[in-house]
Order: structure tokens, then C-alpha cells, then sequence
């Protein structure tokens, strides 16, 4: 028996020699490359657009929806209170009325032109903590579509919805101007399959998303038909083009998996539902009030092609993808048959009284952009709780059996996956951290391919590193236990046998990785564990079927190359080509990084991109690390990635790539600021300049010497408080020009009244002037509460007031017709403390102020006219809701008025 086993091993020995460098490196960029293909073929293959002619009067054709796009992006910019917004109204209002006129005899079409009243948006969850949304003079286009003889069709209704308007900075042909060509072209194929439906669907075109999701705010609380919505379903852009994927759901998964039964290019997965939930992608849609405030359940999709174009002028139909418009319409066409002519009642889809807890949600992924798993959250928890049952009893009988030696291989296994970690971080932040000082601090903004030899290489080099630490303090130890007892081979081949046994203890420590992120998403009810379901059960199965034995006489074996590839297919997959559109979108979003310029370090952003790729690598790597440290020369595994990480770093660092260009561009401001200063009552000095500053980080040293003769100065001394934001670093110049603004559209501040009876109030009227875009900030160290009134109707009324670092920011949008003169009554705290910086820590405005006032014009001034014609064709004016127009008037009341 003995003779039998050393002639088997011996047998083994030869058969099989060390791995070459080649070998490991080869199947390093076969893994890479089918990564790549899952990205391509999930992500980037597109349907082909279809014409008029080719799907008639009930399918749904791009070149049609594409001349709505056209038509929008035509117009140029369209925020709130423009010309071009009412222009773009039309539009929409006329292509809603051909839409009625051209539906099916047995189909009512209803039109309406919705003039929104005043309201108040109070949302109290992400971005909107500590504010008030204020809107007025709202105009929206809604269509409802129904069987004509089917009255309660109307009172059970699906809503598609998404904005007209746009940012000041955008023409909007991603954000959303192709969502509102979509639903148009939705709206016309409804139209003739209406007649069969059981249910109604109602459009919404809306405006005023980009100043606050006002427009859905305005809608669901005004409207008359808001009472027959049950399920919401709102199409967004946080990019331009591509596949539009569902990344928010529920909370009841009623339109989820009716969407996962019909669509023909299904798209979308939890992960992306988690990371928005979370606050890790700072950004907000329609959807939040659908669910916050009228408790509908839904879907929300959004284009994640190109973020880096978000909000830039680089929004352009130019770079949409043949093919986008064609994949969202086919599956939402899909979606609203299935949906409307649903037998299932939808009356109880409304939970305006339970928590997103108390449902039992849905976790969902699609496979290759082919097929959408879809499966409830109580099915998944009795999945994984049975995984890591069965795994915890096998590995506690492993224990046992293996006694004390297994115990200690363990732990050490366990160790090497620390190092792992904690090399691979630690590699890559390094280089983020080293990497400004002699480049731009975003290099591969328009390369984020770089990203794989900037960070990956480094991550991967750390992570092999530590590795490799751990597995020669493994197979230290399985030598020393090796030694104690009687040699039943040749020293050659014993000293084989340890090298794979070690090898083997390494491979099965990400088991113990997934089984730990398992274990840890399962407690807290993650989704998104279903990732580490699959990268756990495959490549543990292809261990079982191809390497484990029962029998401990059995030797064991170097891996065979069969088992990796086998338990990696599955994940890779699954998950890889999401893991690639995540870093896209995390590189995208680096533009617009800094939301006040000069706040944040500039190797920040570098360290979020590179934290985030050695994390990919250590999930998706760590069973391939496993097969080099057998290899037989790990120097030329080592110095081949090293050797790509140089190159890319000297392509970098010598400018060949530069980090902007036509279609990526730097996100800035440029603004014509007007600022008040003097005390209360006194002769207020005027000071006026304009602004630049970026939301990309890095210094605007490059930017201003091309403006040199504009007089721009630049520093960390050039703070603004815009109130909803403050500039810390940025340039100047002094308005040398003058003309483009009056004394007269300087907004006031005017103390009524200020009694002391009981508790301190004070009443203050304010004019905006010429402007109907502001943001006021109260400071609720001093004001315990407040009400706002507008043409006397009050638009904010008492009530708690949430706040951020002691201050609670009122903005205000609306038409031309929305009132300008407002008045504030102001509630003092009993024991005022007139100072709102406690414990040291700075806050956010000057706490010597009470209130502070920024109003805005969306007007061009000679001054920043100059500027913006020499602004370097790689900068692109930035918009959203908190940024300011292009010309901003700044005035305050101090608290010792």
C-alpha cells in the first residue's frame, strides 16, 4: 500500500512540473479579456434602431423617438423660468395632442397642461437633509391613456414620467431629453394597444427635476389624477446613451418581476439599488418622491453610458449610441402591455403606511443582458442561511478530523487573505496618493483604461505580495509539522507534496473570503449578497467535483487548471462585466468629484478609484493568486507587472494622455458674483468679480495662464460662500467692464419687526428682484423655527426643520410668473447662544450671520462673456441644483441686526 502511493506520487511528479510564469500570466489575461467580453456583450450591444415603416403603428422605432431628441436638444439649454423651456413645452404639448388625434377609436387619450401652485418639497433623505424645496409657476405636460369603454381603468393607472428641463449648463440630449423622446414614442404605440388594456397609463412630462425633483413633487400632491397612480415608473440619465438599467425597485416587487417576465433586453441589478441607497452615489430622481411621498412602489431606470458627461455641454446627441433610445422602448413597451392588461389588481401596490422592512423585496441581476433573475428577499435568506450552514459544518468537520495542524493551516490562511488586503490597498493608495505631485490628479478621465495599469497593477502586484507572504508562512509551518514525522517519499518529491498542500489551504482561503462577506450581507440583509453566493458555491463545487478526495491516504496533487476555469465561469459570468460598469461609473463621476471646490485634498478622488479597483481585485483574483506561488519563476510574474505599471505611470506623467478633451470635459463655474458687505442699516459697499472654480479637483494653474490677461488670481484665500456651497479654492478677477447688472436686482433684506414677548420673533421681507432661482440659509443655532409666506400664501409653514452643521437652506425655483417678494417670520430659541461654532468645529457659514441670501440670473455679463470665450475648450460649465447661474447676488442679515 505504502509502495503504491510513493510510486503514485512519484508517477505524479513527473508528470506534472512547476507552472511557468507564461502559464499563470496567460490564464491572468484570459480572465481579464472574458471580463471584457461579459462587459461587451452585457453592456454594449445594443439592439438595432428601427424605423417608422419597420414596426408600425403599435411597435416602437428610435428614428421616430430620435427626432423628438433632435428637435429638444435644438433649443439649447432649457432650465426653469427659460424661453426655451416654453418652447420645449410645445413641443411636447403639440407631439400629445398628434398622439390623440392619431390613437385608436376605441382608445381615450386625455391632454392636459398642468400649471402647478405653490409648494414646498420637504424630502428628508440623501442630498435634501436640512433643506426645503420651494417651487412655484411649474408647468407640465400629462397624458392619460385608456380603453374608452373600461371606465375603472382610470382609477388604476401605471405612470412612466421623466423632465423636460434641463440644467443652464446642458442641451440635455441624455438628461432627459431622450426620455421624453422615449415616452413620446411610448405614448403614440400605447395609444393603439390601449383598447385591451384593464388599466390606464398616464404620462408625465415634467419640469423642475433638475432644481429639486420639484416637478414630481408638484404632480403628486396637485394633480387631479395623482390619486390613481399605483406603480411609478421613472426613466432617467446619469450619462448619455447605452443600455438603460433598472437601478432602484420596489419596495413591492410586483413591477419588477412582471418587467423580468417581458423584456427583451432586461438590464439592471441590486448592486446598483444598494450603493444608491447607501449615499455613495451622491444623486437623486423622481423616484424618491414617488416612494417617500405618495408610497408607490416601482422602477427606475436610468442611461449610465459616459457620466463624465453629466451636466456638461458635452451632453450632446452627438455621442448618444445608435441603438439606446430603440433598448429602453422595446422594454418598456414590453412592460406597459404586460403591466396594463394585468389581471392582478394594483389597488394594493400603495404602502404609504409600511417600511421598505416589512416587504418582502425582491433581489434581482440579468445574465448577459439576456435574462433577469428575479427572486424574493425570504427565498434568498433561506439560500445563503443554508450555504453557510453546510460550509461552517464542512469546514468544523475538516477541523476535526485534521485536528490541531488544520486549525493552525487555517488561521494562517486566514492570514494570507490579510495581507492580501492590506498589500493590495495599500499598493494602489500609495500611487494615488504620489500620483498629483507630478500629473493632473485625474489622468485617466478620458482614458479609464489607465486605471488598469495606474491602479490595478499596483493592487494586483500588493495583493500577489501578500499572498505570497502568507503562503511561505503556511508552508513554513506545513514543512516543520512535515519534518516531525516519518519521510514516505524522496526529499524532492516530500518538498512537492507541502508546496501543494500549501497551495491548497491558499486556494481554499476564498472560500473563507466569500463565506465571511456571505455571512456579514446575510446578517444585514444586503442584496446584493447574491455575489458572494455565486463566487463562493462555484468555484467550492469545482473543488469538491475535481480536487477533494475521501480518502486521507490520497497525496495531495498540484490544482489542475480545469478547476479555476470551472468554478470561475459562473461569477465571471455574472458579475464581472457589472464590476467593470461600476469603475466606469466611478471614474465618470470624477469630474464633478469636489462639490466645494477646494474642500477636499486633491489625491482623494484618486484614492476612491483606487480603493475601489484593489477591492475588484481581491474578490475577483484571489482563487487565480493561488496558482502562482508554485510557478516556476514568480520574478517574471512579478516583473511583468511591474514593467506595465511603469509604462502606464511614464505615459502619464509625460502628458501623452491628456485627461480631458471633446467629449470629457473639467467640470467649472464661472459666475459674475455681486456681494453686499457692511453691517445692518449701513451704507452696504458693493464688490464685484467673477468666480472660477471647479468641481474637478486639481488647481485651475493651467486655466488661469491661459486667461492671464483677464487678471485672474488664484488660491485658497478666494473663499465665496455661495450658501448652498462654498468655494475654498478658486480664481478671481475684479469686474474692470461694469454693464450687465443694476443696483436695482441687488436683493434686500429687511428686518419688519423684532418683538420679545415670551420668545423673540422677528419678521424680515426679502425682494429677489429679477430673479425667480434662490437659496436662503437660516441658522438654526439661533432660529428655532420659521414660516415662509410668497404673495401672501404661505409656502413653508412651522414645523420641525431638519438641519446640516446648524443651518437649514431654503431653494426656490420657479416660472417667470413666481412671486419675488417674500416675507420670513422667525422664531428664536429662548437662550440664544449667537454662535453656531461649538466644540471648535467649523461650520458651515459664517455663525455670526442669521440669514444669507444668494439669488441667481441665468445672464451672460460683458465681464464673463470675455471669460467663457477664452475658457480652454476642455472646461465645460457645470449645473445642478445647488450650483448658481452665471451671474449671482449675494446679501445677508447678521444676527446683531
Amino acid at each position: 500500500m505504502e509502495r503504491g502511493v510513493e510510486n503514485s506520487s512519484t508517477d505524479d511528479h513527473d508528470r506534472k512540473p512547476k507552472r511557468s510564469a507564461f502559464l499563470w500570466l496567460a490564464l491572468l489575461v484570459v480572465l481579464v479579456n472574458s471580463s471584457w467580453a461579459v462587459y461587451h456583450f452585457q453592456f454594449e450591444r445594443l439592439p438595432m434602431p428601427l424605423k417608422a415603416e419597420h414596426v408600425g403603428k403599435r411597435g416602437f422605432s428610435e428614428a421616430s423617438a430620435l427626432e423628438h431628441v433632435k428637435s429638444l436638444t435644438k433649443l439649447g439649454p432649457h432650465p426653469v423660468g427659460s424661453d426655451a423651456l416654453d418652447l420645449a413645452l410645445q413641443h411636447v404639448l403639440a407631439a400629445a395632442e398628434d398622439i390623440k388625434r392619431t390613437a385608436h377609436w376605441d382608445v381615450n387619450v386625455e391632454v392636459d397642461f398642468f400649471h402647478s401652485k405653490n409648494g414646498a418639497n420637504t424630502l428628508v433623505g440623501g442630498l435634501f437633509k436640512g433643506k426645503t424645496l420651494v417651487y412655484s409657476d411649474l408647468k407640465h405636460v400629462v397624458m392619460r391613456i385608456s380603453p374608452k369603454y373600461l371606465s375603472e381603468a382610470e382609477e388604476n393607472a401605471i405612470l412612466v414620467s421623466s423632465h423636460i428641463d434641463t440644467v443652464f449648463s446642458a442641451e440635455g440630449a441624455g438628461d432627459c431629453s431622450s426620455c421624453v423622446a422615449v415616452m413620446l414614442e411610448l405614448a403614440r404605440g400605447v395609444s393603439h394597444w390601449a383598447f385591451g388594456f384593464r388599466n390606464s397609463v398616464v404620462f408625465l412630462f415634467n419640469t423642475g427635476e433638475e432644481e429639486g425633483l420639484n416637478g414630481a413633487h408638484s404632480f403628486i400632491t396637485q394633480h387631479p389624477w395623482r390619486s390613481t397612480i399605483r406603480v411609478a415608473v421613472d426613466l432617467e440619465a446619469m450619462g448619455i446613451g447605452g443600455k438603460s438599467s433598472i437601478f432602484q425597485a420596489g419596495p413591492d416587487p410586483w413591477a419588477l418581476e412582471n418587467f423580468a417576465k417581458v423584456a427583451k433586453y432586461p438590464s439592471g441589478t441590486i448592486i446598483s439599488q444598494d450603493l444608491f441607497l447607501s449615499g455613495a452615489i451622491k444623486s437623486a430622481t423622481d423616484f424618491q418622491v414617488y416612494k417617500e411621498v405618495a408610497g408607490i412602489s416601482g422602477l427606475d431606470f436610468a442611461y449610465m453610458d459616459s457620466t463624465a458627461v453629466y451636466h456638461t455641454k458635452n451632453d450632446k446627441l452627438q455621442l448618444m449610441k445608435p441603438g439606446s433610445l430603440q433598448h429602453l422602448g422595446e422594454n418598456m413597451l414590453a412592460f406597459l402591455r404586460q403591466a396594463a392588461t394585468s389581471s392582478i389588481p394594483l389597488t394594493g401596490l400603495t404602502k404609504e403606511s409600511k417600511e421598505d422592512g416589512d416587504l418582502d423585496q425582491s433581489v434581482y441581476f440579468d445574465v448577459l443582458g439576456s435574462y433577469m433573475v428575479v427572486y424574493r428577499q425570504h427565498l434568498a435568506r433561506m439560500l445563503q442561511n443554508s450555504v453557510i450552514m453546510q460550509a461552517i459544518l464542512i469546514w468544523a468537520m475538516s477541523l476535526l478530523v485534521g485536528g490541531y495542524p488544520a486549525a493552525i493551516s487555517l488561521g494562517l490562511s486566514l492570514f494570507s487573505l490579510l495581507l492580501m488586503w492590506i498589500f493590495s490597498l495599500s499598493f494602489s493608495v500609495l500611487v494615488a496618493f504620489v500620483l498629483p505631485h507630478f500629473s493632473s490628479p485625474a489622468p485617466y478621465a478620458s482614458y479609464p483604461w489607465l486605471v488598469v495599469g495606474l491602479f490595478g497593477a499596483p493592487a494586483l502586484l500588493g495583493a500577489f505580495s501578500g499572498q505570497h507572504l502568507g503562503y511561505l508562512m503556511l508552508l513554513k509551518y506545513l514543512s516543520g509539522i512535515a519534518a516531525k514525522r516519518a519521510p514516505r517519499q524522496p526529499p524532492s518529491i516530500q518538498a512537492d507534496l507541502i508546496r501543494w498542500e500549501t497551495e491548497r489551504w491558499i486556494f481554499k482561503s476564498g472560500f473563507l473570503q466569500w463565506l465571511i462577506i456571505l455571512i456579514v450581507g446575510n446578517f444585514y440583509k444586503v442584496g446584493s449578497t447574491y455575489v458572494a453566493l455565486l463566487w463562493l458555491i462555484s468555484p467550492a463545487f469545482a473543488y469538491g467535483l475535481m480536487e477533494a478526495t475521501l480518502s486521507p491516504a490520497r497525496s495531495p496533487k498540484q490544482l489542475k487548471i480545469v478547476t479555476l476555469v470551472f468554478g470561475l465561469a459562473v461569477p465571471v459570468l455574472v458579475s464581472t462585466g457589472f464590476f467593470i460598469r461600476l469603475m466606469g461609473i466611478i471614474i465618470g463621476t470624477f469630474v464633478r468629484f469636489e462639490r466645494s471646490p477646494g474642500t477636499t485634498p486633491e489625491w482623494l478622488g484618486n484614492v476612491v478609484v483606487a480603493g475601489c479597483t484593489a477591492t475588484i481585485v481581491c474578490l475577483t483574483l484571489v482563487y487565480l493568486l493561488s496558482y502562482a506561488h508554485v510557478s516556476g519563476n514568480k520574478k517574471s510574474i512579478f516583473l511583468s507587472i511591474f514593467v506595465f505599471f511603469g509604462l502606464t505611470l511614464a505615459a502619464v506623467g509625460f502628458g501623452i494622455f491628456f485627461p480631458f478633451g471633446d467629449n470629457v470635459a473639467r467640470a467649472v463655474n464661472v459666475v459674475h458674483v455681486v456681494e453686499t458687505t457692511g453691517g445692518y442699516g449701513e451704507k452696504q459697499n458693493l464688490v464685484s468679480y467673477v468666480s472660477l472654480s471647479s468641481m474637478t479637483p486639481g488647481k485651475l494653474t493651467k486655466e488661469a495662464e491661459i486667461m492671464k490677461d483677464e487678471g485672474f488670481v488664484c488660491g485658497d484665500n478666494q473663499t465665496i460662500d455661495m450658501v448652498t456651497f462654498t468655494v475654498k479654492y478658486g480664481c478671481q478677477t475684479f469686474d474692470d467692464v461694469g454693464g450687465g447688472w443694476s443696483e436695482s436686482e441687488i436683493p434686500t433684506l429687511v428686518v419688519e419687526s423684532d418683538s420679545n414677548i415670551d420668545t423673540r420673533t422677528t419678521v424680515v421681507s426679502f425682494n429677489t428682484q429679477s430673479s425667480s432661482r434662490w437659496s436662503l440659509a437660516v441658522n438654526t443655532k439661533e432660529i428655532e423655527d420659521f414660516k415662509l409666506e410668497g404673495d401672501n400664501e404661505e409656502m413653508v409653514p412651522f414645523g420641525t426643520k431638519s438641519n446640516v452643521s446648524g443651518w437649514h437652506i431654503i431653494q426656490f425655483s420657479g416660472g417667470k410668473d413666481a412671486p419675488k417678494r417674500f416675507k420670513m417670520t422667525l422664531f428664536w430659541f429662548k437662550k440664544s447662544t449667537n454662535s453656531s461654532n461649538e466644540n471648535g468645529k467649523q461650520q458651515y457659514l459664517d455663525p455670526n450671520l442669521l440669514l444669507k441670501l444668494r439669488t441667481d440670473v441665468n445672464r451672460v455679463t460683458p465681464k464673463t462673456a470675455r471669460v467663457l470665450e477664452k475658457l480652454p475648450s476642455w472646461c465645460s460649465l457645470f449645473g445642478k441644483s445647488t450650483s448658481p447661474f452665471t451671474l449671482a447676488f449675494l446679501t445677508s442679515l447678521p444676527v446683531a441686526f
